[in-house]
């Protein structure tokens, strides 16, 4: 099928910036939906990008922000509810407005952005969510395409930023869920993906588990990061009650670094159960090759790379 314009709903987010500048790229034409303005004005800067203001959780704001497009792509989600958002509300009731007020403009193709590890029967409320979800979006009619990332990584990323901040500032780091298993994705190879699917007929109707090349542990990925920071840290590895308080205790504070669902989470293996899918035509980037560029942010050799820069050498 023929796509000229897609309209990203969460495309101010960490994700939503690599797929709007993806299809911007592609030559699309690229509508970012956001209930902020300000937060897009970094993509003003792409010569294809409108950006329009409206709330998508609004079902009578939705004909408006869906008119005249193409194709859709759902990125809105959330790892913990708070602020009025729940898990309900962001990841079931708002992909079935948007499935269905896809299926009323006539859209021909919806891209939604589920999770993997996605499961009616998973341990979490996050997991529950977006398997209702994934259901809510096909569930319209409207052509589908899913898409299950694990753990995602890049520049602008809230997780191995935060492990970058925490070796930083803790000689010993006391780690929940220790041997939980991850298989991170970029985040550029998330959006590559996604843009590459808009219009194939061959990717309607499937549900794709992205993951990157290489399996680590949560205690495995503290010591990478740990490594690309020149922070190497002891990790004391917290047994599950402990490791159950300390997310009972966090999740109270602001930023909510882990919650009891988080840790429910991560009972599940968050790895592919097969390689990249093959219909997408590239290999995934390794984390080694990315991650390093930005978090040595802050680091002594990455402050005298900002000062060569800026003096021209």
């Amino acid at each position: 099928m023929d796509i000229d314009s897609v309209c990203i709903f969460g495309g101010c987010g960490f994700v939503g910036r690599s797929v709007a500048e993806a299809a911007a790229t592609a030559g699309l034409r690229v509508r970012v939906v956001t209930r902020h303005p300000p937060r897009a004005r970094a993509l003003l800067v792409l010569p294809t990008l409108e950006v329009m203001a409206g709330d998508p959780n609004d079902a009578a704001a939705l004909p408006r922000l869906l008119d005249n497009m193409d194709a859709a792509v759902n990125l809105v989600g959330i790892l913990n509810e708070g602020g009025g958002a729940t898990f309900r509300s962001a990841h079931v009731e708002l992909p079935r407005k948007i499935a269905e007020a896809c299926r009323a403009a006539g859209v021909r193709h919806l891209l939604h952005m589920s999770a993997l590890g996605a499961s009616r029967d998973g341990p979490s409320e996050y997991q529950r969510s977006k398997a209702a979800g994934e259901e809510a979006a096909r569930a319209a009619g409207v052509p589908c395409t899913i898409f299950r990332p694990s753990v995602i990584f890049g520049e602008h990323d809230s997780f191995l930023n935060m492990l970058a901040t925490l070796t930083r500032l803790f000689p010993v780091i006391a780690l929940a869920a220790a041997n939980a298993r991850f298989q991170p994705v970029w985040v550029e190879d998330v959006a590559r993906a996604m843009v590459a699917s808009l219009g194939d007929h061959r990717t309607v109707g499937e549900t794709y588990a992205l993951c990157g090349p290489a399996v680590y542990t949560l205690a495995g990925l503290v010591r990478a990061v740990g490594d690309m920071t020149g922070h190497r840290r002891a990790i004391v590895a917290l047994p599950e009650a402990l490791a159950s308080l300390q997310a009972a205790i966090l999740e109270r504070l602001p930023g909510k670094m882990i919650t009891r669902d988080n840790l429910l989470s991560m009972k599940v293996d968050n790895v592919c159960a097969g390689p990249f899918p093959a219909v997408f035509g590239f290999e995934p980037a390794r984390l080694e090759a990315v991650a390093p560029r930005y978090l040595a942010h802050g680091t002594l050799r990455d402050r005298y790379d900002k000062y060569r820069h800026c003096a021209g050498r």
